[in-house]
């Protein structure tokens, strides 16, 4: 089950706990760290690397006694942090002749078809190069009131996982492994050694948020397994203070929680799947039927119609599925309840005459 050995392509995620030390970047351990992944990389691994830590960084250059909490503030630390961090990566890979590079994301990025493409060639083109891409949430720029944030770098770990295609997914955090009750509440908790399938009932093992200068808990490990396992992709939840951690779990060693890949999507539909919803399309339960048959969805079976997005945008459909429109939201609400023959004749000859086509809708629980 853990069989490693034809592993290409991974994703390492470290988390602020893990690169800290009684609150201050931890230089010795980023190091370690460093070495392993160099490790990996001569035995023929790409590694593309997700690392917490720029508002952590620039709270502790500002001697500040807690994670700040105010937009405006946590924006100024992340620009403070992030050359910090990076400046400690630079230097801890450039003495094993490895050559980095930033690259800094919005939820926005991969929303957007063009610009996700974009990315992924820029990422492909550093690894063939042997560069390490070290990515980030563009904090900076990033808000949540104008959704271009990703909330947390476990959800952006497994997001960016998906998006290259990586064979695994490793995070590394402070926390050993799930556990089938909160370990620091019930000290009889045992750890998990592998997830089949995150359900409620695993999600509901999850305690609170991160402490201090982190925002991650269980929660959104979970949340990301999920995402990983629709990508096809395992992922190995582990102690970054663990051993030569990387390599043991690459060898097989059970460390940590393997949480196992569901299903494996193509590239175009993981897009749909982990794309922010631009507006949302309600449907009748005949077209709600027709498109669980992989079937398209017409106009006739359109009730309502929520936001303003353009054609091809990805739209939610009823809280079940996802699906890139063929009609921006002024012709849906002209068209809806209308038979298909209608839309060429209020949109032109050109138009396609169905809402969405089956393989490019993609339901969100199968």
């Amino acid at each position: 089950m853990r069989e490693f050995s034809q592993v290409k392509r991974i994703v390492v995620k470290l988390g602020t706990n893990t690169l800290t030390k009684e609150g201050q970047l931890d230089k010795a351990f980023i190091r370690v760290i460093c070495r392993q992944i160099s490790e990996l990389m001569k035995a023929g691994k790409q590694i593309v690397m997700v690392s917490s830590g720029a508002i952590g960084m620039g709270a502790a250059e500002l001697e500040l006694t807690e994670r700040p909490r105010e937009m405006k503030m946590r924006q100024a630390c992340a620009a403070i942090g992030q050359p910090l961090l990076m400046t400690q990566y630079r230097s801890a890979f450039q003495r094993l002749n490895i050559t980095v590079g930033q690259v800094l994301l919005t939820a926005e990025v991969l929303d957007h078809r063009k610009t996700y493409l974009n990315l992924r060639h820029a990422v492909e083109t550093l690894l063939k190069l042997g560069v390490v891409p070290i990515l980030n949430e563009n904090d900076s720029v990033s808000t949540d009131e104008i959704k271009s944030a990703f909330g947390d770098n476990d959800r952006l770990s497994a997001l960016v996982a998906s998006k290259i295609d990586a064979d695994l997914l490793i995070i590394l955090s402070d926390i050993d492994a799930l556990y089938d009750r909160n370990p620091k509440h019930f000290p009889d908790a045992k750890p998990i050694g592998t997830v089949f399938d995150v359900t409620d009932d695993v999600m509901q093992t999850a305690g609170g948020k991160g402490s201090r200068y982190s925002t991650g808990g269980m929660k959104t490990k979970l949340e990301a397994a999920r995402i990983a396992a629709h990508a096809g992709c395992h992922m190995v939840l582990a102690n970054g203070r663990t051993r030569n951690v990387m390599n043991r779990i690459l060898s097989g060693e059970a460390i940590g929680t393997l949480f196992m890949p569901k299903r494996r999507l193509s590239n175009r539909a993981r897009w749909i799947l982990n794309s922010t919803p631009a507006g949302t399309i309600t449907i009748d339960p005949g077209a709600s039927i027709a498109i669980h048959h992989h079937k398209s969805l017409l106009p006739s079976g359109v009730t309502r119609v929520e936001g303003n997005f353009e054609a091809g945008a990805v739209v939610l459909i009823n809280d079940v599925a996802k699906a890139v429109t063929s009609l921006g939201s002024s012709q849906l609400q002209a068209l809806m309840g209308r038979h298909s023959r209608e839309i060429k004749r209020l949109c032109g000859p050109d138009q396609r005459d169905v809402v969405a086509i089956p393989d490019d809708i993609i339901l969100m629980d199968t």
